[in-house]
């Protein structure tokens, strides 16, 4: 049968979910700081917000890298 590679597609879509998680993280923190500006949550609040969307998109992340790995070893499998 013909080899197929999906990897070259497989990494943009992995490179554009991250270029989307990136701009998230930066809209995110810029509310957060219009927040803090208007008085509407407290400094140290808006620290620990941003702390935990950080850490969420890390997670995100992770996942995303340990999908985009496992997904090119089956196609390989199925290839053969």
């Amino acid at each position: 049968m013909a080899d197929i590679n999906f990897g070259d597609g497989l990494r943009k879509v992995f490179l554009a979910g991250i270029g989307a998680l990136a701009t998230t993280v930066e809209k995110s923190q810029e509310i957060v700081d219009d927040l803090v500006k208007k008085g509407e949550l407290t400094v140290e609040q808006g620290k620990a917000l941003n702390a935990e969307l950080k850490h969420k998109v890390e997670e995100a992340k992770e996942t995303s890298e340990t999908k985009s790995e496992a997904a090119p070893a089956a196609t390989e499998d199925k290839a053969e």
